[in-house]
């Protein structure tokens, strides 16, 4: 099932741009998660040594189904205009009955440091709100990892709790930090 074309989709500012997923991304994806396995697979278990071709073509398979029943909103981040892949984030667990989210993002090794986590939270932050219309999103990582926790303070993200067995690291219950933003956020953050 491929994705529409969804020319409104290409989120940006002047030096990233998100945009859905395609089946010709997966090689790029492949090599930016392979580069990734020492920071990335330390906090994310499906970065894994063994990660393979496939599993990037039915990450992406699956993004592309999701698009088209409107469930996850996951994007690639590729750095503007050359389009090289830097990593990816994405609007995912949405929940309509209480209208929130979770937001997760990564970027490749070569890439971290640089501010694009940041600018890539801030910006689909931005689409959850105007475009899927949610009142909350999440982000949650596990309570070590640093470097995810500055992206969520410096994207304008309240902390409001360490939460016990919050989330799974392959089978292992972990404790998470979770942080919040709501629309009012955004706007303080540029402040």
């Amino acid at each position: 099932m491929a994705v529409p074309h969804y020319p409104h989709l290409l989120i940006s500012d002047s030096d990233i741009v998100l945009r859905p997923l395609l089946s010709s991304d997966a090689g790029s994806l492949h090599a930016a998660v392979r580069e990734s396995i020492a920071s990335v697979g330390r906090w994310m278990a499906w970065c894994h040594p063994e990660y393979s071709l496939r599993e990037a073509q039915e990450w992406i398979a699956r993004c592309e189904s999701n698009w088209a029943v409107e469930q996850d909103r996951e994007f690639g981040i590729f750095a503007a205009p050359s389009d090289t892949p830097l990593g990816c984030a994405g609007i995912n667990q949405i929940n309509r009955v209480h209208n929130f989210a979770n937001l997760g993002y990564w970027v490749r090794t070569t890439q971290t440091g640089r501010g694009i986590a940041t600018r890539g939270v801030r910006l689909l932050a931005r689409f959850a709100f105007e475009e899927l219309k949610l009142s909350r999103v999440e982000i949650v990582a596990r309570v070590e990892n640093l470097a995810s926790r500055r992206v969520a303070e410096k994207a304008g993200a309240s902390l409001e709790c360490i939460a016990r067995n919050r989330i799974l690291f392959g089978t292992a219950p972990c404790a998470a930090a979770v942080y919040s933003l709501i629309p009012g956020d955004l706007a303080k953050a540029r402040a």
